[in-house]
């Protein structure tokens, strides 16, 4: 059974702490190939039941990077032009990257995301678990464990899929 209710999950990412440190630790040592397929197998699977416009938690809580591209994509979609929308809705670093000026998104309203059809590739990707390299990347997905239902889910599916955590054994029929 998925667990998509936010607080049980931000809950369970606090009491799940010193677990998921061993966790990272512990797939150090396994096959990265192996991990991608299992991991991109889970997220296929549960991305598909778990509807991200129920949610919204990471327009709400995180910093939206804006590649190359996007910002011309997204300010043509809302008439704008370029200019006018970096002005408006994009702050560029010191080192000139571009990332949504705040949190939450602009473009959130209940749940949804506003500009959907225009969004920013970080936004197509997040959470990023169709991606390979699940092993290097665990770490930083990790961070984002107690924020997504869909990195939640996949992450303890993988703990039980990699031997991490073994299921419960059946109880005997006596």
């Amino acid at each position: 059974m998925l667990q998509t209710t936010l607080p049980a999950i931000a809950a369970a990412a606090l009491q799940n702490e010193q677990e998921n440190d061993e966790f990272l630790a512990y797939i150090k040592g396994l096959d990265g190939h192996n991990l991608d397929a299992m991991a991109h197998e889970s997220n296929n699977r549960i991305t598909a039941a778990i509807d991200c416009t129920e949610c919204g938690n990471c327009c709400n809580k995180l910093v939206i990077n804006v590649e190359p591209g996007d910002d011309e994509r997204c300010a043509k979609g809302l008439g704008l032009t370029t200019t006018q929308f970096i002005k408006q809705y994009i702050e560029v670093s010191e080192g000139g990257k571009h990332f949504v000026n705040t949190i939450p998104c602009h473009f959130l309203t209940d749940k949804k995301c506003t500009v959907y059809e225009h969004r920013f590739t970080d936004c197509r990707e997040f959470p990023h678990l169709h991606k390979p390299g699940f092993k290097e990347r665990l770490l930083g997905t990790l961070l984002h464990y107690g924020n997504c239902p869909i990195i939640y889910n996949v992450v303890e599916e993988m703990k039980t899929k990699t031997g991490f955590i073994t299921q419960p054994s059946a109880p005997m029929q006596i």
